[in-house]
């Protein structure tokens, strides 16, 4: 089994940034591709990014593109999210996932061990 636990969460002004990080503990020796998703109240779960096992490739959903980036650090089996020029509309619950893939897309069938979330709140 894998564990996946986010952390970072809080509350920033508009403009402002925060960085989550997850820990994936569990499986030694496998090799996951990482993503981030979020939940605003009221809506669905979306995609906010996805890192590959070699962290060579990343992907972004469009909104947050050029404010988001993702980053590994394999040797500490963790994974950052770095979220600069954050808005209001940013704000949402945050999940972590692991998947089995080493290149996992934006799907979240594709994710199969997933964090408990971090808040993250964005005033205007």
């Amino acid at each position: 089994q894998v564990q996946v636990v986010e952390s970072g969460g809080g509350l920033v002004q508009a403009g402002g940034s925060l960085r989550l990080s997850c820990a994936a503990s569990g499986r030694t020796g496998s090799r996951y591709g990482m993503g981030w998703f979020r939940q605003a109240p009221g809506k669905e779960r979306e995609f906010v990014g996805a890192i590959s096992w070699s962290g060579d490739k990343t992907s972004y959903e469009y909104s947050v593109k050029g404010r988001f980036t993702i980053s590994r650090d394999n040797a500490k089996n963790t994974v950052y999210l770095q979220m600069d020029g954050l808005k209001p509309e940013d704000t949402a619950v945050y999940y972590c996932a692991a998947s089995d893939l080493m290149e996992p897309g934006w799907y979240r069938g594709e994710y199969d061990y997933w964090g408990q979330g971090t808040q993250v709140t964005v005033s205007s």
